[in-house]
């Protein structure tokens, strides 16, 4: 299965930020703390290494025996979670929303990411052991990101009321939406593989935690990944001094506040904007915003007060019923597991770099942050019809009307640049203006108005002859742009948008063979994988 790369600043879908990130310019280095290198973890576990407890490790290892006990586990899975206890265990972490199915194809390129970290490390460094884990976006409550997946061009659609944090949606109306996936996925060997994936873990568990955790569990357990919920009250307890924090102080708001203000004067734009409280409340059925009005806290769109001395005591009595929004999530991550690495995408970095300041405020150790692999798959019939019009897979990666424009001028027999014929034209006029500055100032306009309109009427047959070779070569540019179309739905990258079970009908298990192999987290580089 071949493999080439084209540079991340290079592929047009990635923002600044992450182009400076990846060549470590010096503009953004006070927003993080280690670049990913193999050295820097080992840099980066010593000083975790001081700061998380040996109690965290046995109350971790605890709670996920214990969300795990109804799962079948795989002895690599269970291995991790018992090393977890150890001093010398620390996880390479990624989180994900509870995408419908998974959702688009980058959820396995995140979880390959950091499996395939663990393993290297593992490698590089005995003594130590690197544990791969799938952060589970339970409490998330945007329910309309989640809903579908996406299959050949078609939307599958899960519909149901909303309200409160998505792990605890019952999965009652799955059993409809099984029906619709067993016809598109169809009867071939794979395709049943996929339906029966799909009904054992969307029908057979009550709610959308379970079942997320289900189908993780069955595509990753040979590889040892370990999935955690973080929507646990024991979990929670460990975060109650942080959640007071803010509360009482607004630590985040103030932190966060300050070091949006440097990115923006590095040339950088803001993420999302903190709330001077950053958490909300939650039970069943809400997720609502806590508010600070007048020394009083109010939880938006409800009738619920605290003063804060009842707040306080609600934090400490249950905590399970306080939640951190996207920018405390990662706090309370590091703050639970023995982590040195966070994998996440390019939106996720951004996030992360708007949070060194606040971690530093409250003494946490701030984690490696890892671009995870991104990917595009070639099935091998495509690539040779590609091969055939003589068009290289990066040249994809241009906005259509430019690579119609591009292919264009590459296979037409007659040459669209008028270049030539326009330098000749201004060394023409060159000798028209010397000429002019021996007269009046009138004859000198006069002479550039004759310049200006000589070269539009070039541009203009440019564009003129341009559009007929375009009639032309309608054929193969329809080709192309179907091509296209299909590599990168939606004009957008394919694995934002497409489903790995698309991949799957054709390969099967090879797919996730293939991309293990093929995916290298410290390669800093977008893979084209010829499948």
């Amino acid at each position: 299965m071949p493999k080439s790369f084209i540079p991340y600043q290079k592929t047009g879908y990635f923002s600044k930020l992450i182009g400076d990130y990846l060549a470590q310019d010096s503009s953004l280095k006070q927003f993080y703390g280690k670049f990913p290198t193999l050295e820097n973890c080992k840099e980066q576990l010593n000083e975790k290494k001081s700061s998380y407890s040996a109690n965290s490790r046995n109350v971790l290892k605890q709670q996920l025996k214990l969300q795990y006990q109804d799962f079948e586990t795989s002895e690599a899975t269970q291995h991790n979670i018992e090393s977890l206890a150890k001093d010398n265990t620390f996880t390479i972490t990624t989180g994900h929303q509870l995408n419908l199915f998974t959702g688009p194809l980058y959820f396995l390129y995140k979880i390959f990411s950091v499996i395939n970290l663990s393993e290297k490390l593992n490698k590089t460094y005995p003594n130590y052991h690197f544990v791969p884990v799938y952060w589970m976006a339970t409490e998330d409550h945007d329910f309309e990101e989640i809903n579908y997946f996406n299959f050949n061009g078609k939307k599958i659609v899960w519909d149901r009321q909303d309200g409160g944090g998505v792990g605890e949606f019952s999965t009652e109306g799955l059993q409809e939406v099984r029906q619709v996936v067993a016809k598109v996925f169809g009867t071939t060997e794979n395709g049943k593989k996929l339906t029966s994936l799909f009904s054992e873990a969307y029908t057979e568990h009550p709610n959308l935690a379970d079942a997320t955790r289900y189908l993780g569990n069955e595509l990753f357990k040979e590889y040892g990944l370990v999935i955690v919920d973080g929507n646990d009250a024991v979990l929670k307890k460990a975060f109650i001094p942080f959640a007071e924090k803010e509360l009482d102080e607004n630590i985040s708001f103030k932190k966060i506040t300050k070091t949006i203000k440097a990115l923006l004067q590095a040339g950088y734009s803001e993420q999302v904007h903190p709330r001077e409280i950053n958490l909300f409340y939650v039970t069943e059925g809400i997720r609502e915003r806590i508010i600070e009005k007048q020394e009083k806290f109010y939880v938006n769109e409800t009738d619920l007060v605290f003063t804060k001395d009842e707040i306080f005591k609600e934090l400490n009595r249950h905590p399970e019923r306080f939640s951190p929004n996207a920018l405390l999530r990662p706090l309370y991550q590091e703050v639970i597991l023995p982590n040195i690495c966070y994998v996440g995408g390019g939106g996720e970095l951004a996030y992360w770099f708007q949070l060194k300041a606040y971690f530093e405020g409250v003494n946490v150790p701030f984690p490696i942050v890892l671009l995870r692999n991104s990917a595009i798959l070639v099935p091998a019939k495509l690539s040779e019809k590609l091969k055939k019009l003589d068009v290289s897979i990066t040249e994809l990666f241009q906005k259509q009307h430019e690579l119609k424009t591009n292919v264009t001028k590459k296979l037409s027999e007659v040459k669209i640049d008028f270049s030539a014929q326009k330098e000749l034209l201004e060394a023409q006029f060159k000798d028209l203006y010397t000429l002019a500055n021996k007269t009046d100032a009138s004859f000198m306009g006069a002479v550039a108005a004759q310049e200006k309109k000589q070269k539009n009427g070039l541009d203009h047959l440019e564009k003129r002859l341009l559009k007929a070779q375009k009639r032309k070569l309608a054929d193969q540019l329809d080709r192309l742009t179907q091509l296209q179309d299909s590599l990168f739905p939606g004009q957008s990258l394919q694995e934002r948008n497409t489903n790995f079970s698309e991949f799957y009908l054709p390969y099967g298990e090879d797919l996730f063979k293939k991309l293990k192999q093929q995916l290298d987290p410290l390669s800093h580089e977008f893979s084209i994988i010829t499948l």
